[in-house]
């Protein structure tokens, strides 16, 4: 019912900057029953882990790993949510993937977008 797609993701020297975006997109009444967006992220070797989550109230969770450095944001009028990740390091380097919950509890995943950290 609702694709969830990301893009903004690349290669960044430690100290850098990213913003990364998720868009979804669907019927009215899908996008309008998304309680939590956010995002996730699996580095290679490693157990996939949250990163940041915002609810529809505007309460958010982050890891903290990302604490002070990753800001979580949405846009509810572009169906969107946002992950600006500043002072990059190598550890953050991984596929980020967007998520979505509904009230209902069902869970919808993005394509994901690699993020790499690297001098």
């Amino acid at each position: 019912q609702v694709q969830l797609v990301e893009s903004g993701g690349g290669l960044v020297q430690p100290g850098g900057s990213l913003r990364l975006s998720c868009a979804a997109s669907g019927s009215m009444s899908s996008v309008s029953s998304i309680n939590v967006m956010g995002w996730y992220r699996q580095a290679l070797g490693k157990e996939r882990e949250l990163v940041a989550s915002v609810t529809r109230g505007g309460t958010t969770v982050y890891a903290d790993s990302v604490k002070g450095r990753f800001i979580v944001s949405r846009d509810n009028a572009k169906n969107s949510v946002y992950l600006q990740m500043n002072s990059l390091k190598p550890d953050d380097t991984a596929i980020y993937y967007c998520y979505a919950r509904w009230y209902s509890t069902t869970t919808g995943w993005g394509q994901g977008t690699v993020v790499t950290v690297s001098s």
